[in-house]
């Protein structure tokens, strides 16, 4: 997820020479996107097919999912935090196919992560083998979101003790006021991080496997700390990695989420309003295609000229989530035309590496996982579309 300050690196270093297969990419996507939708089921197929090659052709070998795969590099090392939010995902799909190899894929995640564990809880930042390596917020909250999913699957007792130990250590570091501070990214722009109600989803998962250790009245408390974050019209401050008044599509993603997910934890009246004035102002700033910038100023008025694919189909989640809620049809119109322009920039044949991958950006020459098909991008595209699959006939 963390692009390290990538466009002030850019800026600063010389870039290699780009490889044939990103220069055909980039031609490609200059000549827009393809005229033929393939549809959910495709493509929910295709990203599935993608990451359980993306296990296996990590460049670690461990049992992870390999971050990405770049077409400057090749496939990356395995990624902690985005291993363990995949592990639901794969799990969901696992029962959904009746496939009892993908239930082991999940396993093998479930194992890795209970294995890279700090004694304390934690979890690190970045790749397995980036440096420095110390316990992340962000990372120890993503990975908790798979670890409860996999107490609750498999209710083996290692997945339950991390799940647990995990999640103490974050309601135990939470400040007073409600905000993470103590164990941040270097891997991000310093400072507080509104988006990090992504991590209270993490704590009302385990409180829903295991309620009684207050683990969502500690996530419901930093999420009331982020929507003091929150302007009139939907707009969080502190809330991207690099760029707080310009944030991604990725972090509002992130933040509108875990806003939801507190409200359909505790049915309180006043997230769902809070997650109401953020989305409105998300389906405004949607394209009749269904382009959205991949950065957002304060008006919801786009900052850059690619689309972050990620936060596109994380916002269409969102927005189908407010349909199921509210009713509201332009919350599933406009989540449709996100997924559907998502879904026109997938590959259905040609290398393995790309078939079925979703690129950070479109084209994929922008700053956010430039050259890149991202992990938690395939990720949140299969959780996107199975969720409009479900609303097929609403």
């Amino acid at each position: 997820m963390f692009q390290l300050l990538r466009s002030i690196k850019n800026q600063l270093s010389p870039q290699p020479p780009l490889s044939d297969m990103a220069k055909a990419e980039l031609a490609l996507d200059k000549r827009g996107l393809s005229a033929v939708d393939p549809g959910c089921e495709a493509v929910i197929a295709a990203c599935t097919r993608w990451l359980c090659v993306a296990q296996d052709q990590s460049a670690s070998n461990d049992g992870g999912v390999a971050r990405d795969f770049s077409l400057q590099k090749g496939w990356a090392t395995s990624y902690p935090e985005t291993t363990g939010y995949i592990i639901p995902t794969m799990i969901t799909m696992a029962h959904r196919n009746n496939d009892s190899s993908l239930h082991e894929r999940a396993r093998r995640m479930l194992d890795w992560c209970v294995a890279i564990q700090f004694k304390e809880g934690g979890f690190q930042g970045g790749k397995i083998d980036s440096t420095p390596v110390v316990p992340v917020t962000f990372n120890t909250g993503q990975i908790l979101i798979g670890l409860a999913a996999g107490a609750a699957a498999y209710q083996d007792a290692p997945y339950t003790d991390a799940m647990h130990r995990a999640a103490a250590w974050l309601r135990d570091s939470l400040d007073d006021d409600g905000c993470w501070r103590k164990f941040p990214t270097p891997f991000a722009k310093a400072g507080e991080k509104a988006y990090e109600t992504h991590v209270s989803w993490g704590l009302f998962e385990a409180e829903r496997v295991a309620p009684g250790h207050g683990y969502g009245a500690a996530g419901l408390r930093q999420v009331d700390w982020a929507i003091s974050k929150q302007q009139p019209n939907g707009w969080f401050a502190s809330n991207c990695l690099t760029d707080a008044e310009h944030p991604l599509t990725h972090t509002i993603g992130y933040v509108l989420r875990g806003v939801l997910e507190g409200h359909l934890l505790s049915g309180r009246d006043d997230l769902l309003q809070a997650a109401i004035r953020t989305g409105n102002s998300l389906v405004d700033a949607i394209g009749p295609d269904g382009y959205l910038g991949g950065r957002l100023d304060r008006n919801f008025k786009p900052a850059v000229d690619y689309v972050c694919l990620t936060g596109s189909v994380q916002i269409a989640h969102c927005l189908f989530l407010l349909f199921r809620l509210t009713g509201e049809r332009r919350y599933l119109e406009a989540g449709r035309r996100l997924t559907s322009f998502v879904r026109r920039t997938v590959r259905l044949e040609g290398d393995p590496g790309m078939v079925g991958g979703i690129k950070g950006s479109f084209p994929v020459s922008g700053d956010y996982g430039q050259w890149e098909y991202l992990n938690w991008a395939a990720k949140f595209c299969i959780d996107a579309n199975l969720l409009e699959v479900e609303l097929a006939h609403a």
